[in-house]
């Protein structure tokens, strides 16, 4: 996969924070050599967070983020400052950008505060070097002009030594095969299928395993009984989408390893363990039981939509109660979770880990369960016990009570 390829919740993400008319859009122009940003003289230029995917050297495939101004005011501004809020949870480096005229402003120390909190890696870039030249210099900062280029190359730099090493690539499935292993992976053609390509997961699977010089084998589930026939030994596992469970469960012999794409989204996510002890949630479910349905991405909705239809009618059949569904997609996940009994989440595919635990440690901190689509539909259909079969310290928590 080429660096243009990469999909962006792959990449690291960097985002810039400041006051308005700090100089944040044309710093980010300045280091990436682009026009990403609109610049003005006019305060609160910027009225909505700007991304730009790119390869970004020394740092490599990146997503760069442009965010408004942290002190606007207002009712319209308070909007935008909680939008770069929700930056926060998807940024793997943040780079503060401060008026160096001026100094550091109140609402540039709630943000230096708030990457304390969050754990965020982070440089201070103070600009207009031009126009001011007495700001030192420490581990943290860097003084810069964006109208010049001063400094620009030196914290392209420093943030590219700030972030954090990916000494170990995490992997999807190929840690799971070896070499020569044939894999069933079952791919509905629906109505919820995008059209003319595969969803993320499934592409994600078949490159990793092609990495592993391991054999995918991709079939629809109304074709697996064939796909199954044709080969010549069984096939070390079937991966399958989670709405075919039911479908697919009892025509793969029970000693062939089963398990979803959303389960292995949910293990590559970080966050396998959690899915499973929050999916014991369901069974305390009542009458009135609220339920966050959460979506990482937003697209058009079908008529038979997973997490808006699918999955709440299953709920309902399946405890025989009357629950109470709320849904949220991209970026607008609430910061007040105490309403719900539990918070079901998509595997996260088109969102970063990073964003993924964030909203995985806002459930845990307010007490509600978190699990993920893949494991909801595999514990409604009865094959949970047997989806995780794979995933042997996982599959223990089941005798912890989780089932």
């Amino acid at each position: 996969m080429s660096m243009n390829e990469m999909p962006a919740a792959e990449r690291v993400h960097i985002s810039f924070f400041g006051c308005r008319n700090a100089g944040k859009s044309s710093l980010v122009n300045a280091i990436t050599g682009q026009a990403v940003s609109v610049v003005s003289e006019v305060k609160g230029t910027t009225t909505d967070p700007v991304s730009k995917t790119m390869e970004l050297l020394p740092l490599g495939p990146v997503v760069i983020t442009d965010t408004p101004g942290f002190d606007d005011a207002g009712g319209l501004g308070s909007l935008r400052v909680e939008r770069t809020r929700q930056i926060l949870r998807r940024t793997d480096l943040a780079v503060l950008v401060a008026d160096s005229t001026a100094g550091l402003q109140e609402a540039d120390r709630e943000l230096l505060r708030l990457f304390g909190e969050r754990n965020i890696p982070f440089l201070v870039a103070m600009n207009k070097q031009d126009l001011y030249r007495t700001v030192p210099e420490d581990d943290r900062t860097v003084v810069v002009s964006a109208l010049t280029g001063e400094g620009v190359r030196e914290l392209k730099e420093r943030m590219a030594r700030l972030l954090p090493g990916r000494a170990a690539e995490k992997r999807l499935i190929a840690d799971l095969v070896r070499p020569a292993d044939c894999v069933v992976l079952v791919c509905p053609i629906d109505e919820s299928a995008p059209k003319g390509r595969l969803i993320l997961p499934q592409q994600h699977a078949i490159r990793d395993l092609l990495e592993a010089g391991a054999l995918p084998l991709v079939t629809r589930e109304t074709e697996l009984p064939d796909a199954l026939s044709a080969l010549a030994s069984p096939p070390c596992m079937v991966v399958t989408d989670s709405q075919a469970f039911r479908a697919v469960a009892p025509r793969v012999p029970e000693e062939i390893p089963l398990t979803s794409f959303s389960i292995l989204m949910a293990r590559y996510r970080g966050f396998l363990e959690t899915a499973v002890r929050g999916v014991a949630a369901l069974r305390s479910l009542r009458d009135g039981s609220r339920v966050l349905m959460a979506e990482g991405c937003t697209h058009h909705r079908q008529c038979n939509d997973i997490g808006t239809v699918k999955i709440p009618r299953w709920l309902r059949e399946h405890t025989g109660h009357a629950i109470e569904i709320d849904t949220c997609s991209g970026p607008d996940f609430p910061e007040d979770l105490s309403p719900y009994a539990a918070v079901i989440h998509c595997g996260g595919c088109m969102i970063t880990e990073k964003e993924v635990q964030a909203r995985r440690e806002m459930a845990e901190a307010q007490g509600v369960p978190f699990t993920n689509y893949g494991l909801v539909i595999a514990h409604i259909t009865g094959v949970l016990e047997r989806s995780l079969r794979l995933f042997p310290e996982i599959h223990a928590l089941l005798g912890e009570g989780s089932e």
